[in-house]
């Protein structure tokens, strides 16, 4: 196969899809751009043999395809995800042109840097526990007069932007890009880093009696900004780590004044 992600590996994720033939014909759009990674989130039927009819000979890449109960499962090792919405939702995510997603989803990838393309349900999309998980949405730019896309149909646009953007660098003979001296953080680490995040401010009494879901999802926008490896994590959860012993230290002297 003449795959597109000579660096790393590029993962098309599907969300709850509810008919096995959309599986197919994602499978059968994504082969055709070169692309062979697909994982499957919970679907509602599958295996089926309406998803093997509709793939129409892209039966190694659904012979390959994971099978994964959720979302964090599918993704805990990716360097970057970007979720597919086709509208504007409460979790305030950068949101990126197909165009842009394709070069910022090559950028990242790297031998030991999965992404993923996340693809949500037919009817409902991603819900906002799924986009939270996500680094940065995509929208395609459909006529607002009528913007209901298929899922594959979705899916095929992105596949392809991707090869015409894995088509130009080759072309262009672009330099490659210099390979980090540490390994970007995976998505399993960040959401370990923001957890701990959390129990932090609440050891420090950051929030003051004020709900702390608005802070936290600042706070993981300004980090997830910064593109942080595995070794800056490490550093700031020492950082987190000695927080919350200084608070601890501190509530027990309050103990002992009482």
């Amino acid at each position: 196969m003449n795959t597109v992600q000579p660096a790393g590996e590029v993962r098309i994720v599907l969300v709850g899809t509810q008919h096995p033939g959309n599986i197919g014909s994602a499978a059968r759009a994504i082969r055709t751009m070169g692309l062979d990674r697909l994982v499957l989130v919970a679907p509602e039927r599958y295996p089926h043999p309406d998803a093997v009819a509709m793939a129409a000979g892209a039966d190694d890449v659904l012979a390959a395809a994971r099978v994964v109960p959720t979302l964090a499962d599918a993704v805990a090792d990716c360097a970057l995800v970007l979720g597919c919405t086709a509208r504007s939702r409460r979790i305030a995510l950068q949101e990126l042109s197909p165009r842009a997603a394709a070069a910022r989803l090559l950028d990242a990838a790297g031998p030991a840097a999965p992404v993923a393309l996340v693809f949500g349900r037919e009817r409902t999309g991603l819900d906002n526990d799924e986009l939270q998980l996500c680094h940065a949405a995509v929208h395609i730019p459909a006529d607002p007069g009528y913007s209901s896309l298929n899922l594959a149909a979705a899916v095929q646009v992105l596949a392809y932007e991707l090869r015409v953007a894995a088509l130009d660098r080759a072309a262009a003979g672009a330099a490659a890009v210099e390979a980090r001296r540490e390994p970007p953080a995976s998505h399993a680490q960040l959401e370990g880093f923001f957890d701990q995040l959390g129990d932090t401010l609440e050891a420090i009494d950051f929030h003051k009696g004020r709900a702390p879901a608005s802070a936290l999802r600042k706070l993981r926008r300004i980090f997830l900004r910064c593109d942080l490896d595995a070794r800056e994590v490490r550093l700031l959860r020492g950082v987190l780590a000695d927080a919350q012993r200084m608070a601890r230290l501190a509530g027990g002297r309050g103990g002992a004044d009482g």
